[in-house]
């Protein structure tokens, strides 16, 4: 039974992995498996949360601190009694109680601005995570068009494949009626191996290919991965694109991009914590309150028995309110020597948003550059490719007419083959491209909701 038992469940969970293949991801549910399931966006997410009791915590920081202190001590040979405050030299023991609360009124307004620092590093941690998830979306995308441009390589070299092999037997036919000599036939073999060869290739830069997406998105428990082409998407008219401004596309990315806020909300933090510091210059003030009382065993009364200790307790209670002033004098300069510190790290947190600010801009004008190329290089490698075919077309018929040798007609086929190549190549690199110029405009690439 408990083989069985055993059996069933391997069953099902090869069922499932082979449900899990033969799953047809798109771009949009191979982005929402990686987000859900990439070990580093757990990694920020623990920082976040952390990050988020830390603004908490200074809230809680102006709440009055209140303890309560018990003790029980048993004295011999000779010592001060703490009820007469005179020297015993018999054993006894004794009891203390007290409740103490303290509240802070003033401190330069340290606490206050605390809780903005905090705040705004609670923040830049969330946009920190938000940046990470873009990025993590952008090497899934990368990597899931590389995988249907190896698919589109492997439909190509198939069908150089049915060519050669046409060829081969079209040759093959012709020697046997004499027509042809039999040198061609061995170029023409030499052909299709070198073509089934490529197609080896392809193929093994596909599962390459699949197993980079397939780490991207930490697929686990999978050997394989089956995308939807969806070709329509390559279908896009790149004939009539509206051009990109750089510099207009930089400024709407400045509004939105999780780097850019992540870093301002930085400057912000550390422009507020030069504040926390210089309230270590002020007086600080301070209210505080307690009830003490306690038992002990050499209270006695006039009949020289121990009073009974609930009377101890009520008797020996005592209550004190104050109000205390610190007034920072010397501190060997430390505080000021913070301060100086704080003012530096603002310096470097501001460096760090120009910094940013430099990198994205740099980022989208290349973006802007090679996008408009690859417009460029899309419409010569189009026309290469039609030319290509027309020629190889010509070149066939020419080939079964006797015209020309096979060597004639097998690079009439490589050059068709290597612009069909090409102009596959610039469709995907133009579509990734213009997903990137689109994140940067502003446009929803992804489906990437912030919830925190």
């Amino acid at each position: 039974m408990y083989k069985l038992h055993k059996l069933t469940i391997a069953i099902l969970l090869c069922l499932q992995l082979s449900l899990l293949a033969q799953e047809k991801w798109t771009l949009d549910t191979c982005v929402e498996y990686a987000l859900e399931h990439n070990l580093k966006l757990n990694d920020l997410t623990y920082d976040t949360a952390s990050n988020k009791e830390n603004y908490r915590q200074a809230y809680r920081e102006l709440f009055p601190t209140i303890s309560a202190d018990a003790s029980y001590n048993i004295r011999g040979g000779r010592s001060i009694d703490p009820n007469t405050n005179q020297i015993s030299t018999s054993n006894f023991f004794s009891n203390n109680y007290s409740l103490n609360a303290q509240i802070d009124l003033f401190q330069g307004f340290k606490k206050l601005n605390t809780i903005t620092v905090t705040r705004f590093l609670y923040k830049a941690t969330q946009k920190g995570k938000q940046q990470e998830k873009y990025l993590l979306a952008f090497r899934v995308m990368s990597a899931f068009f590389d995988v249907l441009f190896n698919q589109e390589l492997i439909n190509i070299s198939k069908e150089q494949v049915n060519l050669s092999e046409s060829n081969y037997n079209f040759i093959k036919r012709q020697i046997e009626l004499g027509l042809k000599a039999k040198a061609d036939l061995y170029e023409s073999e030499s052909a299709l191996i070198s073509d089934q060869l490529t197609q080896i290739q392809n193929e093994n830069n596909l599962k390459a290919a699949k197993l980079k997406l397939m780490q991207e998105m930490n697929l686990e428990n999978s050997t394989d991965i089956t995308i939807n082409s969806f070709h329509n998407a390559l279908e896009e008219s790149y004939e009539k694109q509206p051009k990109f401004q750089a510099d207009s596309v930089y400024q709407k990315a400045l509004t939105f991009i999780p780097s850019i806020q992540s870093e301002e909300l930085k400057v912000k933090a550390a422009e507020k914590d030069i504040a926390v510091a210089r309230g270590d210059l002020y007086p600080s003030l301070s209210l505080y309150a307690g009830y003490e009382t306690g038992y002990f065993e050499t209270n006695v009364n006039d009949q020289g028995n121990v009073i009974p200790f609930r009377t101890q307790i009520d008797n020996n209670a005592s209550q004190y309110i104050g109000i205390s002033i610190s007034i920072p004098i010397s501190n060997r300069w430390s505080s000021r020597s913070n301060i100086k510190q704080k003012k530096i790290s603002l310096s470097k947190a501001t460096n760090n948003l120009k910094l940013q600010k430099q990198i994205l801009n740099n980022t989208i004008q290349e973006a802007v550059r090679s996008y408009e190329a690859s417009l460029i290089e899309y419409k010569q490698s189009k026309q290469s490719e039609v030319s290509a075919e027309n020629a190889f077309k010509i070149a066939q018929k020419r080939y079964e007419k006797g015209l020309i040798s096979i060597l004639e007609l097998n690079q009439a086929k490589n050059l068709f083959a290597t612009a069909q190549n090409k102009n596959i190549q610039v469709k995907f690199k133009l579509k990734v491209q213009k997903k990137t110029l689109d994140f940067y405009k502003g446009i929803p690439v992804f489906n990437i909701i912030d919830n925190e």
